[in-house]
């Protein structure tokens, strides 16, 4: 897809999902940014994080919701260089528009990043604000219940970093599902559809994303998530395997904390070690 593709598409995903799915608001409620629905008839809070594996939930109308890495730690190694990424606050603004759309705002507050030639071993380092991203969530079903729950999740990332020179404009499509399981199981899957930067020159390839995820509570006011994915480049025909694992605690209503890590399998697959919270208003 060319760059200046992305907007109109973001902005036509929008129109058609918003139109296609009204149903998802009860006539005599209908609440939105403007109207926020009220503190005893909000649902439970669901989070985006901390598995790669979207929520299919949308925020209430009318509230916000706000999710972050606190410190994220990445490593990522390819044929020709070892790159070392610390991102402090990455964070994710999730705003309630109606009972079924939601919008997006990602934003990376502080980058670090040490690259090492792995030939010449000449190392430099980078720091400073990072990309900026826009992102549409909307229900399709499952949002006020039922045990399947699905969205999609156009999205657009800006290139707006100053630690990563070589950052691009990149966008995709994400739909995310879960099935409610008896016994307080969850069983979450997504496919997801991205045009990203290569890892080693200054061009694009397509990838393809496909996860299976499943959570249930250890302890009141604490869950365990344990998830596989991979990746596929269309464009290099190479697939990359991950299994990750987390834990996500309540600490107070509308409060929950979180640590995990997302590990690449294959020497050139990347690492990810985090600790992350989020808060609901």
């Amino acid at each position: 897809m060319r760059k200046h593709l992305y907007l109109p598409v973001l902005s036509i995903s929008f129109l058609f999902l918003h139109t296609l799915c009204p149903g998802q608001q009860k006539p005599e409620t209908r609440y939105s940014l403007f109207n926020p629905v009220p503190k005893d008839k909000m649902r439970e809070m669901e989070t985006d994080r901390p598995d790669v594996t979207e929520s299919p939930y949308t925020v209430d109308a009318g509230h916000f919701q706000y999710e972050a890495d606190l410190v994220n730690f990445i490593r990522e190694q390819s044929e020709t260089r070892d790159i070392r990424t610390v991102l402090i606050n990455h964070a994710n603004i999730k705003i309630g528009i109606t009972g079924s759309t939601g919008i997006q705002i990602g934003f990376e507050t502080y980058g670090i990043q040490k690259e090492t030639g792995l030939v010449s071993g000449d190392t430099t380092t980078s720091r400073g604000f990072g990309d900026v991203s826009l992102r549409i969530k909307q229900n399709l079903t499952g949002n006020d219940g039922g045990n399947f729950v699905m969205a999609v999740l156009p999205y657009i990332k800006f290139p707006t970093s100053v630690y990563d020179g070589e950052s691009r404009l990149e966008g995709g499509l994400i739909v995310p599902m879960l099935y409610k399981l008896p016994g307080e199981w969850k069983l979450g899957f997504q496919v997801e559809l991205d045009r990203l930067k290569d890892q080693d020159q200054p061009a694009m390839h397509t990838e393809f994303l496909q996860t299976l995820t499943i959570s249930h509570p250890l302890v009141k006011g604490m869950e365990g998530i344990a998830e596989t994915y991979y990746t596929y480049d269309f464009k290099a025909h190479h697939f990359s395997n991950f299994l990750n694992a987390a834990i996500q605690m309540e600490v107070a209503k509308d409060f929950k904390v979180d640590a995990g890590l997302n590990y690449g399998l294959q020497h050139d697959a990347e690492k990810h070690y985090f600790i992350g919270a989020s808060y609901r208003l």
